[in-house]
């Protein structure tokens, strides 16, 4: 089992950046394609971006393309988020999760429920 843990949220102008981290620990983050989800309240949890097993692909939800950006440190065992041009819908509980059944370069899954383990979540504020 992977344990992970979110860091870096926090309050933001909207236009602002803040950057997520995921550390992990138990085992190797190369050994999962990852995921980032969030959870505005009163709103289902939602599929952010993701970034295949191999690091080789990433995947974004339509609303954060061109602006949000995952990458992984294998030396750090971290995952990142970089949010940039933030806006207030991008308010959220931002959690990152652990895919143990896809390898290599296939691409992450939008579907909370085929995660393994997630972390506890980190508070995104996104002030107007």
């Amino acid at each position: 089992q992977v344990q992970l843990e979110e860091s870096g949220g926090g309050l933001v102008q909207a236009g602002g950046s803040l950057r997520l981290s995921c550390a992990a620990s138990g085992r190797p983050l190369s050994m999962y394609a990852m995921g980032w989800f969030r959870q505005a309240p009163g709103k289902e949890r939602e599929f952010v971006g993701g970034l295949s097993r191999s690091g080789g692909n990433t995947t974004y939800a339509d609303a954060v393309k061109g602006r949000f950006t995952i990458s992984r440190d294998n030396a750090k065992n971290t995952l990142y988020l970089q949010m940039n041009s933030l806006r207030t819908e991008d308010a959220a509980v931002y959690y990152c999760a652990a895919d143990s059944h896809l390898t290599g370069a296939a691409r992450a899954r939008a579907l909370a429920r085929v995660y393994d383990n997630w972390g506890q979540g980190t508070q995104v504020t996104v002030s107007s």
